[in-house]
């Protein structure tokens, strides 16, 4: 009985991989939960009992006979995978993807589970890319008859994961898969281009990118990654030009706009990011963000009008999210500066005087509430009024 046990326990241990193992990935990352939650179940699933087993009784402990399966894996790694049946087409695995344990059984989720968080993520832009490795990893591997068509999104999802994570076997592999499956498809293409973006062939990738166009000059997403690679190259001038060519067809891509006075700000010229956060502001002005970011602009342009402008900017992002400290700050420094410059008016000093006062108080306020309840609170309210002090505005 003690041998059949011993047995079982083995085959259970051969299936599945070791507490130690389970216990150093956190559940957190993909699907919530504590990971002491696991702690009833895994012992379960793993069949280990949790009273020793008795030695047999007698002088000397007789042998146990050999058993014909392989012995159970060392503590602390995963047991190896069954051998796969023959003809089945799955996704490559390698390195540490090859003994990880599955998703599912770690985290006791079906498949319809992870199908939907594989859409919460792609719908919600999120860049993890490693957790979509591994969910849709799966996913392919055991479930893509399930899946219907909505496997070939997910091929897609993965694939642009796995250029991500390095993980160049995986994204030929599902490349492969949609290259199948839509033939000439100018998405397809592009996601060509963008394995090649991640070996570093840029003019590779440039050449698929002027093809496409060539056949449909409105392709957004092949311009788009085009001005991505004269980034990656460095080439900030040139991703300048091509993207106010970008623009002028596309007046409306407040994306562009936005990337286009990032890379005015890396080169320097102000007055032009100025320009393009204008064009933003007139479409959405109720986003706080870009208020903040002229605002920063006019401030780093200098002058009393930029930096009068500047503290009306600042001022409106606070008014739109009043928790927006950056925007306090900025409230604090602009007016302190209009406040000690010798071309201000006397009443025009006076009056961004209280204004700097009135940010120092709710900059203060807002440390105090935030470490409430934090021994180190004392230490930090001293450094943010010794940061306050170095700018001390006095009435001339």
């Amino acid at each position: 009985m003690a041998e059949g046990k011993e047995k079982k326990t083995t085959h259970q241990n051969h299936k599945r991989p070791s507490a130690s193992f389970l216990l150093t990935l956190c559940p957190e990352r993909l699907f919530g939960g504590s990971p002491y939650s696991l702690l009833p179940t895994l012992a379960a699933r793993l069949g280990r009992s949790a009273t020793p087993q008795r030695r047999p009784s007698g002088g000397v402990p007789q042998a146990a006979a050999p058993s014909p399966r392989p012995a159970s894996p060392r503590r602390g790694r995963p047991p190896p995978s069954p051998p796969m049946r023959a003809g089945a087409v799955t996704a490559p695995r390698h390195g540490a993807a090859a003994k990880m344990a599955k998703v599912s059984e770690m985290y006791d989720v079906t498949w319809e589970d992870m199908r939907d968080k594989m859409r919460k993520w792609r719908e919600e832009n999120y860049r993890n890319s490693e957790q979509i490795v591994d969910v849709g990893e799966e996913l392919i591997n055991e479930y893509a008859s399930k899946l219907g068509d909505d496997i070939w999104i997910i091929y897609e999802q993965v694939m642009i994961a796995a250029l991500d994570c390095s993980r160049d076997d995986l994204a030929m592999f599902c490349l492969q898969e949609l290259r199948r499956q839509f033939p000439g498809s100018h998405r397809v293409k592009r996601l060509t281009g963008m394995r090649f973006e991640a070996m570093e062939r840029y003019d590779d990738a440039i050449q698929l990118y002027d093809r496409i166009l060539q056949e449909d000059s409105t392709n957004t997403a092949a311009r788009k990654r085009k001005i991505a690679i004269r980034k990656a190259q460095g080439k900030n001038l040139e991703a300048i030009r091509e993207l106010n060519e970008y623009l002028e067809q596309f007046v409306g891509d407040q994306e562009a706009w936005h990337e286009l006075a990032e890379l005015y700000i890396n080169e320097h010229d102000y007055a032009k990011a100025a320009f393009c956060l204008e064009e933003l502001m007139m479409t959405n002005p109720h986003n706080h963000l870009y208020c903040q970011q002229y605002a920063e602009v006019k401030y780093t342009q200098g002058g009393l009008e930029n930096l009068e402008l500047s503290r009306k900017y600042f001022a409106q992002a606070l008014k739109l999210n009043n928790r927006n400290m950056r925007a306090l700050f900025g409230l604090y420094m602009s007016a302190s500066h209009i406040a000690s410059n010798p071309k201000a008016s006397a009443k025009m000093k006076k009056d961004n005087m209280k204004y700097a006062s009135w940010a120092a108080n709710q900059i203060n306020r807002a440390y105090q509430f935030a470490g409430r309840s934090k021994k180190e609170s004392k230490y930090s309210l001293k450094a943010v009024e010794d940061m306050l002090e170095t700018l001390q505005i006095t009435q001339s």
